[in-house]
């Protein structure tokens, strides 16, 4: 796992604003220059650099829907630094987004602290319900909510998980409940920060079809990733 930050040219030195012990380890919040980094267990997470994939993965979602579907509802996965509900919430197509954060310092610091700004007020959205807990554990339960997306964003890709626990989200196991908490028709999209083979098979086995990989390319090294699938209608 990356124990660093990728390198920002011209930036100033890291600046230490908060930092908490969670049922998960430790979560660090700190600041470069004008820019804001979120470290877990000391995996560097994502930071407010930049944020084109974190949109795309929203955005890639909504266009696999396509114009047809009415008032959308779509299940984020990591409220992270904000990009991703902030650009869900400033999309009137959606019509209900519920988001899961397993870290409560983490909605704390955009409720409270210095990420509201890249929430951009969307926690207030009527539409918007950030619930509090691990999504391991919301997707396990067995009857609950179905969505028309779910778009998920809580580690640095399938095979670079933030916690072990994690890597059973992209197994059989976990791709199977992601299967059933989708409508029919709906999609998936995956956030990574580097490509994974394995994972576009481990989605079709699981009988995901229209498996794609969107890149959006980065400063260094290889690009962001958003993994799409559909549940067949």
């Amino acid at each position: 796992m990356a124990t660093a930050p990728p390198d920002r040219d011209g930036l100033d030195a890291v600046e230490l604003l908060d930092r908490r012990e969670g049922p998960y380890g430790e979560v660090v919040l700190r600041r470069r220059g004008e820019h804001f980094e979120i470290i877990a267990n000391g995996c560097f997470l994502m930071d407010t650099a930049d944020g084109r994939s974190e949109r795309l993965l929203i955005q890639a979602a909504l266009d696999g829907l396509g114009p047809g579907v009415v008032g959308p509802s779509v299940l984020i996965g990591g409220l992270g630094v904000g990009f991703s509900l902030a650009y869900a919430a400033a999309e009137p197509r959606w019509g209900r987004i519920v988001v899961v954060e397993r870290e409560g310092s983490i909605i704390h610091w955009h409720r409270g602290g210095p990420l509201g700004a890249f929430s951009a007020g969307a926690l207030d959205d009527p539409r918007v319900a950030v619930l509090h807990t691990d999504l391991l554990e919301y997707l396990a339960a067995p009857e609950g909510e179905r969505f028309h997306a779910l778009c998920l964003d809580i580690d640095n890709g399938p095979d670079w998980t933030v916690t072990d626990s994690n890597a059973g989200l992209y197994g059989s196991a976990g791709l199977a409940r992601l299967w059933r908490r989708l409508l029919p028709g709906g999609v998936l999209a995956v956030w990574s920060a580097q490509p994974s083979a394995p994972f576009e098979q481990a989605l079709r086995a699981a009988g995901f079809a229209d498996v794609v990989t969107h890149e959006v390319p980065v400063a260094r090294g290889v690009p962001d990733i958003v993994h799409l699938a559909r549940r067949a209608a």
